[in-house]
């Protein structure tokens, strides 16, 4: 293993920079909404097309990669983030804060097809674990960003200014990734096959993170929370999702995928009942700790059942797209209308019939 390590080293580290990058610029979008708002004298809702934007973006840089993503390199995508960062930041208009938010995505989704496969084929069998370790690095990010933003005065301005930053000096270091990187790109000549029942687990899943991580503090908002105290439930909820993806390192390899998918379905459920019954804040930070297992347990899943063909990672991840974008498309004109508990047991009802329906097809998905 440490040979491994000292092998794809290059990868390995530019990749953590890379998805702690994502992970700040994602967070940041949920407490920024009702600054954006007042900011621009729009309605919430119409701020929330700001998450909608991030994930065509991440939609078309992912069709990018399924054409051209041998070509990519990590350099390239850190330099889409880092120039939409910059426009998030810069306040110059709306439809320019729109634009930031598509190409910060467009470089996110880019991202998501250049490290994973390469994470998962150069650690071999330990690439599952691997692979964990690069998502849970996400939670970085994403739990002190939404710090940062409070200790910057809730300015989105500043907060993606700083991301652009750090974009900025990844990008400077990501050449010697490139290199390392493309030993592990797959040269499989098999024929493409969708395995289409994992590909719509994988839509539910991310429509129920991504509504979680942008439309979750304005929930909370609506169920009694501050503004700056959302904000800080927001990290702790990236706390839980860190915790997540690093418990998944040591248990990764010793479990089905679909079962540990199975499973953080279910916990998530059982979560957002708690957020209705009991109390918001601390089951919204619970529901966390199971949407950091989503995406992992559900990638190994696919990969294993598709196999590894160049085009598989661009349409496991275009499938959670779909759910990314049109999710909190429709749910955010639906808060305004919810009472305070409605965007919870929403998502309970959505988990619990996708926590039904991975059950019915538990064996069939580990096989």
């Amino acid at each position: 293993m440490r040979e491994l390590i000292k092998t794809n080293a290059a990868l390995l580290l530019v990749g953590i920079a890379t998805f702690v990058l994502m992970g700040a610029g994602q967070s940041l979008y949920g407490p920024a909404l009702p600054a954006f708002s007042r900011a621009f004298d729009i309605s919430v809702a119409a701020a929330g097309l700001l998450i909608s934007a991030h994930w065509v973006g991440c939609a078309l840089g992912v069709a990018g990669m399924f054409v051209w993503g041998q070509k990519a390199t990590p350099q390239l995508v850190v330099v889409i983030m880092a120039l939409g960062a910059a426009l998030l930041a810069s306040g110059l208009s709306w439809a320019v804060t729109l634009l930031g938010a598509l190409m910060f995505g467009a470089g996110y989704g880019s991202a998501t097809v250049v490290f994973n496969p390469r994470m998962l084929k150069a650690f071999g069998p330990r690439g599952p674990a691997m692979l964990s370790l690069l998502n849970a690095t996400f939670g970085i990010g994403a739990i002190g960003a939404p710090l940062v933003f409070v200790a910057l005065g809730n300015n989105p301005g500043l907060s993606f200014a700083v991301c652009a930053s750090i974009g900025v000096v990844i990008a400077a270091l990501a050449r010697p990734a490139g290199r390392g990187a493309a030993t592990a790109v797959s040269t499989s000549t098999k024929s493409f096959r969708p395995h289409w029942p994992i590909l719509g687990f994988g839509m539910f899943a991310i429509a129920i993170e991504a509504c979680l991580i942008g439309l979750g503090p304005t929930a909370l908002i609506k169920a009694g929370e501050t503004e700056t105290h959302a904000a800080q439930l927001l990290s702790g909820f990236f706390l839980a999702f860190l915790a997540a993806r690093v418990a998944l390192i040591f248990v990764a390899h010793r479990l089905p995928s679909f079962t540990l998918f199975t499973l953080a379905l279910s916990g998530a459920c059982l979560s957002a009942l708690s957020a209705v019954l009991w109390a918001a804040g601390p089951s919204f930070v619970a529901l966390g700790f199971f949407a950091g297992q989503f995406f992992p347990s559900e990638y190994v899943t696919a990969a294993r059942k598709m196999g590894d063909h160049p085009r598989v990672a661009p349409t496991v991840i275009a499938a959670g797209l779909v759910g990314g974008i049109f999710a909190p498309m429709l749910m955010s004109p639906l808060l305004g209308f919810m009472g305070p508990n409605g965007f919870f047991w929403t998502i309970a009802a959505v988990t619990g019939a996708l926590s039904l329906a991975a059950i019915a097809n538990l064996r069939s998905m580990n096989s």
